[in-house]
This record gives C-alpha cells, structure tokens and sequence, in this order.
C-alpha cells in the first residue's frame, strides 16, 4: 500500500532552475509508486522589484546581470540540462521579464480545483519555451483555460484583487523563514531540500523525512 506524503514546492515561475527541479520531482515521483504525493506549491518572488506589468527582459538582464554577455554561459548550461529532462529553453524568445504576483494568484486557485500540477507545467513552458509574457492577464486566462479551469472566471478574479495580500504574504512568509533561493522542498514537514537536486537525492530526502514521520 503507498504512504502519502506531503511536498511543499516553494518557487517562482520565472526561475529556470525551478523548472528543472519540477521536472526532477516528476521523474522521482514516477518512479517511486510506495508514495502517493500531495504537492503544495508555494510562492516565491524570485525579483519583488520586477513593476507589476513586468519589464523588458533586456533592460532586466542588465539591470540585475551587468548583460546578456554576463548570463549566457548559465543559459548554456540550463539549455544542455533542459534537453536531458525535456524542456526546450529558448530564452532568447523571452521579451518582458513578468511580474509573478498574478501568476501566483493562479496557482492557487487552480490547487483548490487540484489542477495545480497541470498549470504550473504550462506556465513554466509558456514562459521559458514559448516566451510568454506571464505579467499579461489574458496569457494567464488562456494558460487556465489549458489546464481545465473557467478561462472567463480567471479572467475575471485577475482582474480584481482576489488573494493579493494573501499571496505577497505568503511569499513574504518564506523568505522571512530563511528562505534564499528557490526552488525549496519540504517533505512531510521532517526534511527540506534546497535547489535542483538530482532524482537520487529527492528520493533521499522522502526516504528520511518518511522516517522521520514514523
């Protein structure tokens, strides 16, 4: 019989490591079937000074890197990686660097439909293959849309002030906790793990913090 376990996922959609880690996740989770995982995602702003309609990613990269020249070498990389796990980065397609607030909004609401896993799948791909611009509401109404939600009932509670607060609080939470990077894991509460980790290690930490749990 499978143990559940809980998994709390901090991370931003907007950070490419964060994508490899979910994919990482995924492939330990499927291949470990003595576990039936919840996973709660959980936000974090990987840059809180990015202005609410975002910014244009060059102006960003050099802002934040010093230039493109500055990043290509770790976008080299993350693409070599990227090909090993099945995401096509292309970053040279990303024109506006978002603001994630209403993104996260999203993710919650799509968890409280349990189609979080799906969303966040599509947003990670709109963003880092297709170069979708996530601060733009209607994108993130068709993304809900993809993922099995009301598209038009998205579209709606973005444009309001639905769980604004309670979401800046939520990634304020997390870095008041110590929180410095993403992407984090929490297993059953016991273990944390920081970064991309390999599946091997993600494994190890289920199997301690199943220990743990008793």
């Amino acid at each position: 019989m499978a143990t559940p376990i809980t998994i709390d996922v901090v991370s931003d959609v907007v950070c490419p490591w964060c994508y490899v880690g979910k994919r990482r996740l995924d492939a330990t989770l499927a291949a470990r079937k003595d576990i039936i995982a919840e996973i709660r995602w959980r936000p974090f702003f990987l840059d809180p000074t990015v202005p609410r309609n975002g910014k244009p990613r060059i102006d960003y990269i050099t802002g934040k890197f010093g230039g493109v020249e500055k990043i290509t070498p770790g976008h080299q990389r993350l693409a070599g990686l990227g090909k090993d796990i099945g995401i096509d980065f292309d970053f040279g397609a990303i024109e506006m660097q978002p603001n994630t607030l209403d993104a996260h909004r999203l993710i919650g609401w799509a968890s409280a439909e349990g189609k979080a896993a799906a969303l966040v799948e599509i947003l990670f791909a709109d963003f880092f293959v297709n170069g979708v611009n996530l601060a733009d509401r209607a994108s993130l109404a068709d993304a809900a849309g993809r993922a099995g939600m009301d598209a038009a009932k998205v579209s709606t509670d973005l444009a309001s002030g639905k769980d604004e607060e309670l979401v800046a609080k939520q990634a304020q939470a997390a870095s008041a906790s110590g929180i410095g990077g993403v992407p984090f894991f929490v297993f059953a509460n016991k273990v944390a793990l920081s970064g991309a980790q390999e599946s091997e290690v993600i494994s190890s930490a289920i199997d301690q913090a199943l220990a743990a749990a008793g």
